[in-house]
């Protein structure tokens, strides 16, 4: 009874947010831009200064990484299939060691996302199969900066629920301020898919662990 209650309650999230999908889906016309107009190079720069003044290694490591070997990479379309709540997906994709496990994207692995449904929410969404609800073992973690206000923060990414409409894992809910944010997803994911239960598999799931070596960047409106 409290799974199916559960499962009601968020069907209903999702299609009261899809009504509210245009509101959500840009800025309005007097707004700050974001997207297109960022300095990629000069933002990651700025966040692995944030970075190094918080003591962070895990998020040091991963925006010295943007940093000293960067990708040049357009907007990516994947980004806007997939994700089952409106929202602002981040412009430049994650490449992880696993990838999605399908050869024709190699190690294409997901993005990262701002959610305005419950509370302004970073997430990440993409990998092979499903976000797996144990993720003992793996951290995934969010950099963020506030161009307009200079406020910044790195938050753990670690709400899901164990439902199939659930396709994102997300921080707490977030008051990051106004106007436009750049921020960086990093860090290792737990997914797993259904196979037949076995002596090697006795729950019916088979499981991976994907860590980020290249994190997923993008410039989102608070």
């Amino acid at each position: 009874m409290g799974r199916l209650h559960v499962m009601r309650k968020l069907t209903g999230v999702v299609a009261t947010a899809a009504a509210a999908a245009l509101v959500f889906a840009g800025p309005a016309s007097s707004a700050p831009t974001v997207g297109e107009d960022i300095d990629w190079n000069a933002a990651a720069l700025q966040l692995r200064d944030i970075a190094r003044e918080s003591g962070n290694a895990d998020a040091l490591a991963a925006m010295n990484r943007l940093v000293e070997a960067p990708k040049q990479f357009a907007p990516q379309d994947f980004a806007r299939q997939d994700a089952a709540l409106p929202a602002q997906p981040f412009q430049i994709p994650a490449f992880s060691d696993t990838g999605r496990m399908d050869p024709a994207s190699g190690q294409l692995y997901g993005s990262g996302i701002a959610l305005g449904v419950d509370g302004f929410r970073f997430g990440f969404f993409g990998g092979p199969g499903t976000i797996s609800p144990n993720q003992g073992g793996a951290k995934l973690e969010v950099i963020w900066l506030n161009l307009l206000s200079g406020r910044s923060g790195t938050e753990v990414l670690n709400e899901h629920l164990d439902v199939p409409v659930d396709t994102t894992i997300r921080t707490r809910a977030l008051n990051p301020g106004g106007g436009p944010i750049v921020a960086a997803v990093y860090g290792s994911l737990w997914h797993r898919w259904s196979v037949p239960v076995s002596d090697q598999y006795p729950d019916g799931f088979k499981y991976v662990k994907s860590t980020i070596f290249w994190p997923s960047m993008g410039s989102v409106l608070g």
